[in-house]
């Protein structure tokens, strides 16, 4: 019990932490060129589904993610709520869906897999929505081409895919280092064995 209770603190103080980086990048209090668009989205739903209680695993990072996201569109001028934050909302309850799939064996070994499945689902899910959404070319060259190149005009999308891979790893890593460090080892038993 006392395991469970100080990895769920440590995993909402984490998540804390990396919406506050996240919004802290946006608003460019931290200018680093290289970082712009380094946020560990898909880490917060995978990580959330592994270490927070069952039933604050959907709603503490896919909640935390939309009040970020409510700060983040107003800076932009955007509308708080559009219909193109529900592909992203969706690959990331499918992120924590495989955080699920590893409870109770969560290593580096079975994580950081899962997080790179999870930023490439995030990737795909997204881009495919913008294809659908923007003025791409309804073929499947369009679908490539919002995968890879963009729109004319914008950063290539498959830059944003590198830096969501990167720092989904990152941060994944990031969770699992403080979960371990978090885990309390099971007293021994001490006693004599039993006589056969």
């Amino acid at each position: 019990m006392k395991n469970r209770t100080a990895q769920t603190a440590a995993a909402l103080l984490l998540l804390a932490a990396i919406i506050l980086y996240r919004v802290c990048i946006v608003y460019q209090l931290v200018r680093i060129p290289w970082l712009e668009n380094f946020a560990p989205v898909a880490a917060i739903a995978l990580c959330g589904g592994i270490y927070l209680p069952r039933r604050l695993a959907f709603i503490v990072p896919l909640g935390a993610l939309f009040v970020s996201d409510l700060f983040l569109n107003w800076h932009y001028g955007a509308a708080l709520v559009s219909p193109d934050m529900i592909s992203r909302y969706l690959a990331l309850a499918a992120a924590v869906c495989i955080g699920f799939a590893l409870r109770n064996r969560a290593t580096l070994l079975t994580v950081l897999p899962a997080s790179i499945l999870g930023s490439i689902l995030f990737y795909v899910v997204t881009n495919t929505s913008s294809w659908l959404t923007l003025p791409y070319a309804k073929t499947f060259p369009g679908w490539l081409q919002s995968l890879t190149t963009g729109l004319p005009g914008y950063a290539p999308t498959w830059l944003f895919f590198r830096s969501t891979l990167l720092s989904d790893l990152l941060f994944t890593a990031l969770f699992v280092f403080c979960m371990a460090a978090t885990t309390v080892p099971a007293p021994a038993r001490h006693g004599h064995p039993e006589r056969v």
